[in-house]
């Protein structure tokens, strides 16, 4: 059997210096907002012919436009879709005119601007969201657990399972900082819709192993070491958690690798938080019931 939760310590090691540094980050240099929170245009054209120009032809000849935040992205029948910063009727001639040097009859089908107004609400409703949903997360687990309460109360273990999903949140939002300072990566919309993808996922692996500890906990009407029997948990959900986790890992992996441009970073935010929701599971969340276990028996 192996002794996961002896080795706590180094996981909270572990896990205190990568959070720490995330915190410092997000504090000091802050996650890149494209548009969906800062306010631009979004425009979508059709050409009128074959072939359609590369993606990165465009980019090329917006070049001198000096347009922030732009991004390119082919749709179908014939069809491409620009967003950038801008959000004035003198940057959207420009562009359109820039366009027509490819093709003189492209059309424009649309033309959307999203105001600092709408970024506010988008971004108030991000965070009342994912809070929201930690906090329902945590109530759900505090009545399902209700059955094991003894020197663990139901609400410790709802409480380790919520330090868990933060963990996890911001070690993604920490990478996504660095993604954004030095590779110029934007989050917006689908990064939120990754995060709160990310905490349904991780707390559902942190329930797997927590419902494993109530059934050795009611099968041994609690005589054995609560460390031991969490221990024994972990390793009984071991194999389960990691065969698991590794198929939407591939899964994610190959979207990361392959898909657009439109869902490449959502997939990889998908992909840190479910290795390292899979991670807490195991080292964090579980740990955190026999730390709290040992500071109530002394």
């Amino acid at each position: 059997m192996l002794q996961i939760i002896q080795k706590r310590k180094y996981a909270y090691l572990f896990s205190g210096i990568l959070t720490t540094a995330s915190v410092v980050l997000l504090l000091t240099w802050g996650l890149n907002f494209g548009i969906d929170f800062k306010g631009g245009t979004l425009m979508e054209v059709q050409f009128s012919q074959n072939p359609v120009p590369r993606v990165s032809e465009v980019e090329k000849s917006f070049a001198d436009l000096s347009l922030q935040s732009l991004t390119v992205q082919a749709t179908d029948n014939r069809g491409m879709l620009f967003r950038y910063l801008a959000s004035d009727e003198n940057a959207n001639e420009q562009v359109l005119q820039k366009l027509k040097s490819f093709d003189p009859n492209v059309v424009q089908l649309r033309t959307d601007f999203i105001g600092g107004s709408v970024s506010d609400q988008i971004k108030r409703n991000a965070l009342t969201g994912i809070v929201l949903s930690v906090l329902c997360i945590a109530l759900y687990i505090a009545w399902a657990f209700r059955r094991v309460s003894g020197a663990v109360t139901s609400w410790e273990y709802g409480l380790g399972a919520v330090i868990a999903l933060a963990h996890d949140i911001l070690v993604v939002i920490g990478i996504f900082v660095l993604l954004g300072r030095y590779y110029n990566i934007e989050v917006g919309v689908p990064f939120i819709a990754a995060l709160l993808t990310i905490l349904g996922y991780s707390v559902n692996d942190t329930i797997v192993v927590y419902d494993r500890v109530r059934e050795n906990l009611l099968r041994s009407q609690r005589k054995e070491d609560f460390e031991i029997t969490v221990n024994r948990s972990l390793n009984e959900t071991l194999g389960r958690s990691i065969n698991t986790s590794l198929t939407v890992i591939i899964t994610l992996f190959a979207i990361t690798i392959f898909g657009g441009d439109s869902i490449r970073y959502f997939g990889l935010a998908l992909l840190i938080g479910v290795i390292f929701g899979t991670y807490s599971s195991i080292y964090i969340a579980s740990a955190l019931l026999v730390t709290r276990y040992r500071m109530k028996t002394k």
